[in-house]
């Protein structure tokens, strides 16, 4: 792995981003994580990946959910969730950030993807070629090449997934309090709303409000406001605006602020983030326009 980067206070981590070479719409990470802890976070598009060596433990839909060598990683696109290490050696792995069009493109007409389970544990021989062709698809150097090689990771992904859902009404999901409350902070990112606000929006005190909503959802409503906040900055970072608009964009304070953020959530700082994607081989397809930012699933906590 090429460098340690800037935020992470021990040497043992290390993370990376790369493009695909000539894919809109699929961003690969590989990482190897001894001490750091992810803070609350969402990716756009579905989080597909492979635990390589070590142990990783996280929070996702109202869980704790422990990956060990030879698990596969299962994350709907917009979901919330957490990573830490649960092994002294911590946790090595890679990672596939694909848009829910890029899959859909590949899939021709299928309904879309569902996994039922996060955690995909007990096949060594498809972990194993799927760790392969992820690592041959970060050293693809053309479009061709990197196109044949996703499509082997998505056939090797393809017999784990369900057909289409309604995330709104899925019983795996479970309930969606607050829903009012949540729509408003995604609708607005950069207004600062007061905690009286929101408990307005829910009908509850203040005093109540921020106890609820942080027992049903595992974090508070300042929380949850800066994971939209930095999810959203990162798509915008993604597409080569400068880290200091992107911070006024979303409402972060300044780009300091943005950098101590976003390194707590995805690994890298925006920076590196931005040079990691430059310095992979181009998209060559014009981008698509810019889509809304999921809005993303949080998890609950675990009892």
């Amino acid at each position: 792995m090429q460098g340690v980067p800037e935020q992470f206070d021990q040497p043992q981590d290390r993370a990376e981003f790369r493009r695909a070479a000539g894919q809109e719409g699929v961003e690969l990470y590989r990482a190897h994580i001894v001490h750091h802890r992810f803070a609350p976070h969402i990716h756009d598009g579905y989080g597909l990946g492979v635990i390589e060596a070590g142990q990783e433990r996280f929070d996702y839909r109202g869980r704790e959910h422990l990956a060990p060598a030879g698990a596969i990683v299962l994350m709907q696109p917009g979901e919330l969730h957490t990573g830490g290490a649960a092994s002294p050696q911590g946790w090595r792995y890679r990672m596939l950030y694909l848009d829910e069009a890029v899959l859909a493109a590949h899939l021709g007409g299928e309904p879309a993807w569902r996994f039922d389970s996060a955690v995909w544990r007990g096949d060594l021989p498809r972990a194993t070629a799927m760790a392969q062709a992820m690592a041959a698809l970060w050293r693809a150097e053309d479009a061709a090449a990197a196109d044949a090689t996703l499509a082997e990771v998505l056939a090797l992904l393809a017999p784990l997934a369900t057909g289409h859902h309604d995330a709104r009404t899925d019983p795996s999901n479970g309930p969606r309090p607050f829903q009012r409350v949540v729509d408003a902070l995604h609708a607005d990112l950069p207004r600062e709303w007061r905690l009286n606000e929101l408990a307005a929006l829910a009908g509850l005190s203040p005093f109540h409000f921020q106890r609820a909503f942080k027992a049903a959802y595992g974090i508070s409503p300042h929380q949850w406001r800066i994971a939209l906040r930095v999810a959203e900055a990162k798509r915008l970072l993604s597409r080569g605006m400068p880290a200091a608009e992107v911070a006024a964009t979303v409402g972060l304070v300044d780009q300091a602020h943005l950098t101590r953020r976003f390194a707590g959530m995805y690994g890298v700082t925006p920076a590196r983030y931005q040079r990691q994607l430059r310095t992979s081989v181009p998209v060559s397809a014009p981008a698509r326009p810019a889509a809304p930012a999921p809005r993303p699933r949080p998890f609950a906590p675990h009892g």
